[in-house]
């Protein structure tokens, strides 16, 4: 059953490319291209492209299922585009969550390649620093568990109508997605965060003791 913290949902948010530089051009390539570029991307090529995992050199698509109350810090770290599926959806392209693995047993065991993937290290701020210090994490905590992941191993492929809700930062946003995309999909699926910003700021209830 669904629950404050949890959905039946899973949403992809997208990054700035590597070599974006502030300003949106013609004919970029993915690693020039804006979180914005690139979710108009995906809507038009209805493909999210698998891309490298840190840690275990894989790729994979990423979802979260962050919740609501948690969604504006999580776009401060990708960006405020996104795409949300079903879980049964991305459950049916062999999509799984994340494993959090202290690293004793992510270094020491020999996991399987299937399984390889979807393997994260947890190295919380309370872990011991004998446990901070070993290599790679090198001081470093690495705890990505707010995220509440999901993997799938390949590129993911879909039609307009899996799409649950878009997520764009305006409504202006709007006016750079083709006509015909935002018809398909159907107005009524696109979600902006400036609007959530806003009821955060009128009415922050996930503050209130």
């Amino acid at each position: 059953m669904p629950r404050p913290d949890q959905s039946f949902y899973l949403a992809h948010f997208t990054k700035d490319g590597r070599e974006f530089r502030g300003n949106e051009i013609d004919n970029p390539t993915i690693d020039q291209m804006s979180a914005r570029q690139r979710l108009i991307n995906i809507l038009t090529q209805k493909e999210i492209l698998a891309a490298n995992l840190n840690w275990v050199n894989k790729k994979a698509v990423c979802f979260t299922e962050c919740p609501w109350g948690s969604l504006l810090r999580h776009a401060e770290k990708y960006s405020s585009y996104g795409i949300g599926f079903t879980k049964k959806l991305i459950y049916s392209r062999n999509g799984n969550p994340v494993l959090y693995v202290n690293p004793t047993l992510f270094h020491g065991q020999h996991w399987d390649q299937t399984v390889y993937p979807f393997l994260n290290p947890f190295v919380p701020s309370y872990a011991s620093d004998t446990v901070k210090n070993q290599p790679p994490f090198n001081g470093r905590p690495v705890d990505y568990t707010h995220e509440r992941e999901w993997r799938v191993t390949r590129d993911f492929k879909f039609q307009y109508k899996y799409i649950c809700f878009v997520v764009l930062n305006s409504v202006k946003d709007l006016e750079v997605v083709p006509d015909n995309i935002v018809n398909e999909i159907g107005y009524e699926k696109f979600i902006f965060m400036d609007t959530y910003r806003k009821i955060e700021e009128l009415w922050p209830t996930h503050l209130m003791e």
